[in-house]
């Protein structure tokens, strides 16, 4: 149970968060503040916390901290749900805007629970874990690849920084589940 409500919490602040930081990064809004150092920082955290990668690794992140199967998909679901409905109530006291909440919900709830499971299962030895590790990482580079966080058609310097802090930890993650994978099968034969 507890583990339910901490990944609930945990989605709650990363939507409210998330809507946050797009109203602070945003021109348009009451909130917004462009051409400040918060705003630039706001803009760079806008684009790595937007990304569907991000919303895929809350789920994942979640679904790991749970620890079996069942309780990551369950906690996986939650948290992609709260991180959601939290986005939604939130813009909608910042920008006073309409919502496509249930849409979003609709959609986060079978895909919190795949992979809120697949977090759990980076837990797993030999090549499960190694493919749940890879997940997120190889889903922050093919989005990078096909959906590029470019709001504009001009490059900027928030868009550079938070494609190399993309990519960078990408590659990190690849690297870690590698190691793993690899120091892991030589524990065994060693043993």
């Amino acid at each position: 149970m507890k583990i339910m409500v901490r990944g609930l919490v945990f989605g709650v602040g990363f939507g409210a968060a998330t809507s946050l930081v797009n109203a602070l990064s945003s021109p348009y809004g009451e909130l917004g503040m462009p051409g400040t150092v918060w705003g630039k920082a706001a803009k760079v955290l806008s684009l790595l916390m937007d990304a569907g990668w991000s919303w895929a690794a809350l789920a994942v992140v979640t679904g790991w901290l749970a620890g079996t199967l069942t309780r990551g998909a369950l906690v996986g679901a939650l948290a992609l749900v709260g991180a959601t409905v939290a986005y939604y109530v939130t813009d909608l006291f910042v920008w006073e805007a309409g919502t496509d909440m249930v849409k979003w919900v609709l959609a986060g709830l079978p895909l919190g629970l795949v992979l809120g499971a697949v977090g759990a299962a980076i837990r797993r030895p030999g090549l499960i874990g190694l493919l749940a590790a890879l997940t997120v990482p190889v889903g922050a580079a093919v989005q990078m690849v096909v959906m590029p966080p470019r709001p504009h058609l001009t490059l900027t310097p928030a868009i550079v920084v938070a494609e190399v802090i993309v990519w960078m930890a990408a590659a990190l993650g690849v690297g870690w589940a590698v190691y793993r994978f690899r120091a892991q099968r030589r524990a065994v034969g060693v043993a």
